[in-house]
C-alpha cells in the first residue's frame, strides 16, 4: 500500500513555567492511501498533540517540533514555511476538531466561512463557491442547506455544527482527513450518523482518515489499524483485528478490559486500570506505564523498552511473551471448561443410556469445578431470561415519586410570552429506596432539566415531586434547605462546579458549613475521612482543583455530594467526559458507596452500556416525554419503543468482527419549542403511520414492570 503519511521519530516540546517539557517522544507510524488509522489512549497520552503537529498547528500554541520528520505524500511538512503550510492545509490535509464551536468564528455565518475556505484553494467566482458550499452541506446531510448557509454557528445544534465542520474540512477534497475526537460530545445516535458519514465520504472521495478517539468501540467500528499511545509514546501498533483478538501490551489489555459491554455482567465490578496517566513534569523512568502495570519488574522501572516488531505488529514491552503465554493458557482453560460444560449438558440430555468411563467423568467434573466462573458466564444469558422475580433485587418502598411533572420556558417577544419551550412535559415515574434509576435520551430530550427540577434547582411548571411523601414543589426557604441535606448532586463537569480559588477541603466542606455545626477540628477530620472514602489522600486538603486529574476531580465532587450522608444522589452525566478506565473507576466507586451507604441514585447518561451497568431500571426520554421504562436487562433485550431500539442499535460494538453498519435513526431531535403532533418521535420513526402523526400514544404496560408510550410496541 502506498504511504500517504510517514511520521518518523517525532518529538514535540511544549512550554512550561520551569522550561519546555516533552509532550510526545520518538513517535513513528505510517498511514496508507485510503486507510483509516485510529490513535487511542487516555487523555494526556499525546493523541491530540500528534495530530496538531501533523497540521503544524502546535506552533500556534507555543509548541515546538524538536526532532523528527512528517512526510505528507513525500513532502516533509516540518521544513515548510508558514505560508507553504497554509497552502497545504485544506487542499492536501484537513482537520475536524473535537469542539466544532472552536473551528467557527461566531461573528460570521456558516456559509461565509465555508466559502472562504473554498476560495483560498479553488479558483472561481463567489457564486460558484457559494453553490459548492451549499452542495457540501447537502452532501453531509444538513437539511435545507441554503437556509443554513445564512445562519450563525450558535444557531445550529451540536450534531449539525459537526456536520458543517466536516463540510468545511472537505471543501477542497483533501487526501488526508484528521478527525480529533469528532463525536465525543455527541449523542450516540448522532455519533452513529457522523461515523457512517465519514465512512461514506472516505469511499466516495478515496481519502485517508487519521481518527483520534478514546472510545475503543469507535476504533473497532472504523479502523483498519490501531495505534495505542501512553504518556507521549506509542506502546503498540497492530491491525484492528489483531489488536482486539490479542493485545501485546498490558496497557492495551487494560483498555480493552475496561470497556463496558451492553451484555456484561451487571453484578461484577468493572475492570479499571488503577492510578492515572503521569503529568509531563513527572514522567516515570523506564517504561512510563510501569507504576500502573501488573507485569512490571525492576527492568521496567529502569529501562525504556523500544517499539519492536513481532509478527508484523509493533509493541514496546519487556514482558510481551509472558502476557501471551498467560493468554494462551487462559484460552486453553476456557476451551477445556467449555468442552466440559457441553459434555455435562450432553450427558443430561442422553440420560442413563449414555456410557461414560470413570476417568472421563472425573476429568469432566474437574474441569467444571476449575471453570465455575466461566460456566456462569456461558449460561448468563439463559439464566437472565429465566430469572424469577424472587431472584431480582427487592426495593420495597418508594423514595421519590414524580407525578405529571412539567417544566416550560417562556419565549418572549416584547413584554409578552407567545410560546413555550416544553423541556419536560407531563413526566411520571418513581424511584424506589436503594435502587438506581437510569435516564437516557439524546441532548434536548429533557434529562438534565428533569433532574434539576427534581432537586428544586428549577421550579416546576406543573406536577409534583414527592420525596418520602413530602411535596417538594410546595416547599420554600428553610423547609426546602432542610430537605436538600438529603438530596445531593454530582455534576458532569466537576471542574466548572468548583470554585478554582478554593482549596478542595473548603469545596468538600461547604455542605458541612451550610448545614452542619462542626468545629474546625472535627470538620477537617470529616473532610479527611471523605477524601479517603472516595480513594484520595486525606492529606490533600489544602490543594486546589487544577492540581488534580479529571477523574480525581470527579472523586472530589462525589466526596462533596456524600458529605451530609444523603439518601438520594442525582448523577448528571457524571462519567460521560471521562476516559474508559477512569470511567470504570468512578462507576465502581459509585456502586461501592451505594452498597455501603444505602444510597438511591438517579443516573443520567448517554453512554448506554454504562447506564445499563449502573441501573436497576431505565427510563428513556424523547423531546420532553418519557417514552419507555423497564428493568435494565429487559430494556436491552426487548425494547418496546422504536426510539429505544434505535438508541441501542447506535451503540458502537467493541469488536471489529461484529461491525453493525446499521444506523436506523435519521435526522435530529426537533425543537421543544415546536414539538410534532401525535407521537413526537413520528418524524424520525421508520414505522410511523397516520395514527402516529395525529394521535398521542398512551402509557401502556407491555410486560412485567415494563411500560411504553407507543401505538405499535415492538
Amino acid at each position: 500500500m502506498k504511504s500517504l503519511l510517514d511520521v518518523h521519530g517525532l518529538t514535540v516540546q511544549v512550554p512550561a513555567r520551569g522550561g519546555p517539557l516533552t509532550a510526545i517522544a520518538d513517535v513513528s507510524f505510517r498511514l496508507g492511501a485510503g486507510e483509516t488509522v485510529c490513535i487511542v489512549g487516555e487523555s494526556g497520552s499525546g493523541k491530540t498533540i500528534t495530530a496538531k503537529s501533523i497540521m503544524r498547528l502546535i506552533e500556534d500554541e507555543g509548541g515546538n517540533i524538536a526532532h523528527g520528520s512528517i512526510e505528507l505524500d513525500g513532502v516533509d511538512v516540518v521544513s515548510l514555511s508558514a505560508a507553504q503550510m497554509r497552502a497545504l492545509r485544506g487542499k492536501k490535509v484537513a482537520m475536524i476538531f473535537q469542539e466544532p464551536m472552536a473551528a467557527f468564528d461566531p461573528v460570521f455565518t456558516i456559509g461565509s466561512q465555508i466559502v472562504e475556505a473554498i476560495a483560498q484553494h479553488k479558483p472561481g467566482s463567489r457564486k460558484q463557491s457559494w453553490a459548492h458550499a451549499v452542495d457540501l452541506l447537502r452532501r453531509v446531510g444538513i437539511p435545507d442547506p441554503e437556509m443554513r448557509m445564512k445562519q450563525y454557528p450558535n444557531e445550529l445544534s451540536g450534531g449539525m455544527l459537526q456536520r458543517a465542520m466536516i463540510a468545511m474540512a472537505l471543501a477542497c477534497e483533501p487526501e488526508l482527513l484528521i478527525a480529533d475526537e469528532p463525536t465525543t460530545a455527541l449523542d450516540m445516535t448522532i455519533q452513529a450518523q457522523i461515523l457512517e458519514l465519514l465512512q461514506e465520504l472516505k469511499q466516495e472521495l478515496g481519502m485517508s482518515i487519521l481518527l483520534i478517539t478514546h472510545d475503543l468501540g469507535i476504533a473497532a467500528e472504523m479502523a483498519d489499524r490501531v495505534i495505542v499511545m501512553y504518556a507521549g509514546r506509542i506502546v503498540e501498533q497492530a491491525t484492528v483485528y489483531e489488536l482486539f483478538r490479542q493485545p501485546h501490551h498490558p496497557y492495551t489489555k487494560g483498555l480493552l478490559a475496561s470497556v463496558t459491554h451492553a451484555d456484561s455482567d451487571r453484578k461484577a465490578k468493572l475492570h479499571a486500570i488503577e492510578g492515572a496517566i503521569p503529568s509531563l513534569a513527572a514522567m516515570p523512568s523506564g517504561c512510563r506505564f510501569h507504576p500502573r502495570c501488573a507485569y512490571a519488574t525492576g527492568q521496567c522501572a529502569t529501562n525504556q523498552p523500544e517499539l519492536a516488531e513481532r509478527d508484523g505488529r509493533q509493541t514496546a514491552c519487556w514482558h510481551t511473551e509472558r502476557l501471551l503465554e498467560e493468554a494462551a493458557e487462559a484460552r486453553k482453560e476456557r476451551g477445556a471448561a467449555t468442552a466440559a460444560v457441553r459434555e455435562r449438558e450432553a450427558a443430561g440430555r442422553e440420560g442413563p443410556a449414555r456410557e461414560t468411563t470413570v476417568r472421563e467423568a472425573a476429568r469432566a467434573e474437574s474441569a467444571i469445578q476449575e471453570a465455575a466462573v466461566l460456566e456462569e458466564a456461558i449460561r448468563e444469558t439463559a439464566v437472565r431470561e429465566s430469572a424469577t422475580e424472587a431472584e431480582k433485587p427487592s426495593f420495597p418502598s418508594v423514595l421519590l415519586e414524580i407525578d405529571g411533572l412539567s417544566r416550560f420556558y417562556p419565549i418572549r417577544k416584547g413584554l409578552r410570552s407567545t410560546s413555550f419551550i416544553r423541556a419536560v412535559d407531563d413526566v411520571s415515574f418513581h424511584i424506589r429506596q436503594g435502587e438506581t434509576f437510569g435516564l437516557v435520551g439524546e441532548s434536548g430530550s429533557g434529562k438534565s432539566t428533569l433532574g434539576r427540577t427534581l432537586l428544586r434547582l428549577e421550579r416546576a411548571t406543573e406536577g409534583r415531586v414527592l420525596f418520602r411523601g413530602q411535596d417538594l414543589t410546595a416547599l420554600d426557604g428553610g423547609r426546602l434547605r432542610d430537605v436538600r441535606k438529603d438530596m445531593q448532586m454530582i455534576f458532569q463537569d466537576a471542574y466548572s462546579s468548583m470554585n478554582p480559588r478554593w482549596k478542595i477541603g473548603d469545596i468538600i466542606g461547604e455542605p458541612l458549613r451550610v448545614h452542619g455545626r462542626m468545629g474546625p477540628k472535627e470538620k477537617r477530620e470529616r473532610i479527611g475521612e471523605l477524601l479517603e472514602t472516595v480513594g484520595l489522600n486525606s492529606t490533600w486538603h489544602d490543594r486546589y482543583p487544577h492540581e488534580f486529574s479529571g477523574g480525581q476531580r470527579q472523586r472530589i465532587g462525589i466526596a462533596r455530594a456524600i458529605a451530609l450522608n444523603p439518601s438520594f444522589v442525582l448523577a448528571d452525566e457524571a462519567v460521560s467526559a471521562l476516559d474508559v478506565s477512569v470511567q470504570a473507576q468512578i462507576v465502581n466507586l459509585l456502586q461501592h458507596l451505594q452498597a455501603s451507604r444505602g444510597l438511591t441514585y438517579l443516573f443520567i447518561g448517554h453512554g448506554l452500556p454504562v447506564v445499563r451497568h449502573m441501573s436497576d431500571r431505565i427510563g428513556v426520554m424523547y423531546l420532553g416525554k418519557l417514552v419507555e421504562t423497564a428493568r435494565s436487562d429487559e430494556l436491552f433485550r426487548h425494547p418496546a419503543h422504536p426510539y429505544t431500539k434505535a438508541l441501542l442499535a447506535s451503540i458502537p460494538l467493541p469488536d471489529p468482527t461484529r461491525r453493525s453498519g446499521r444506523y436506523p435513526v435519521v435526522g435530529e431531535i426537533p425543537s421543544p419549542a415546536n414539538p410534532p403532533s401525535g407521537c413526537r418521535f413520528h418524524t424520525r420513526c421508520p414505522a410511523a403511520t397516520a395514527r402516529c402523526r395525529e394521535e398521542k400514544p398512551e402509557w401502556t404496560e407491555v410486560g412485567k414492570d415494563h411500560y411504553a408510550a407507543c401505538h405499535y410496541p415492538l
